[in-house]
């Protein structure tokens, strides 16, 4: 069995009991972590591809220790001109190794739902007493629904409404047209 898991922004195909190098983890040596965003999973002829991870799905892996990793050298240089730049890095990592792979129990999510359910309740009377502001502010909306229409919309409008001469209407006359129709 093996998963495809996101761990500290990148990628790795892991199986139980891999060793993998990693970016600098957060976490002490010998601490236990787990990362619940896996993309793929498979186990023998069975495959598990998630959208974009496959639920309730975790990897437990046991950090082992913190390193360095070998010296890369950055060397620029600009021909001609005495440029000359050398940089060394050295990347910080950490060796985890994969305690297992798979797909856990459900998540509880009612929680959640019900610490967004008095929210809606509380915010229920105040939808109620601004309803008729709503209703005051529908007019004024009318002559920005046409503002915010194309030319091309406004011409239909106005064919429909019945107005004469649309062809040789700029937008500004055609919005006028409009809402002396309304």
């Amino acid at each position: 069995m093996f998963a495809i898991v996101d761990i500290a922004g990148q990628q790795f195909k892991v199986a139980k009991d891999q060793k993998v190098f990693v970016h600098r983890l957060d976490a002490n040596t010998g601490d236990k972590v787990s990362f619940d965003q896996v993309f793929m999973l498979a186990d023998g002829d069975k495959v598990t591809v998630g959208a974009p991870a496959v639920a309730n799905a975790s990897v437990e892996a046991k950090v082992v220790r913190h390193l360095k990793d070998d010296k890369v050298i950055v060397f620029k240089k600009k021909r001609r001109k005495g440029y000359r730049v050398k940089n060394g890095h050295r990347q910080s990592l950490t060796e985890i190794v994969i305690e297992s792979v798979g797909v856990g129990k459900a998540k509880k999510a009612a929680p959640k739902a019900k610490a967004e359910a008095p929210k809606a309740k509380a915010e229920a009377p105040k939808a109620k007493a601004e309803a008729p502001k709503a209703v005051k502010k529908a007019a004024p909306k009318v002559a920005a629904d046409f503002s915010s229409k194309t030319v091309a919309e406004l011409k239909e409008l106005a064919k429909a409404a019945g107005v004469a001469g649309i062809s040789s209407m700029k937008k500004a006359e055609l919005i006028a047209a409009l809402e002396a129709k309304k």
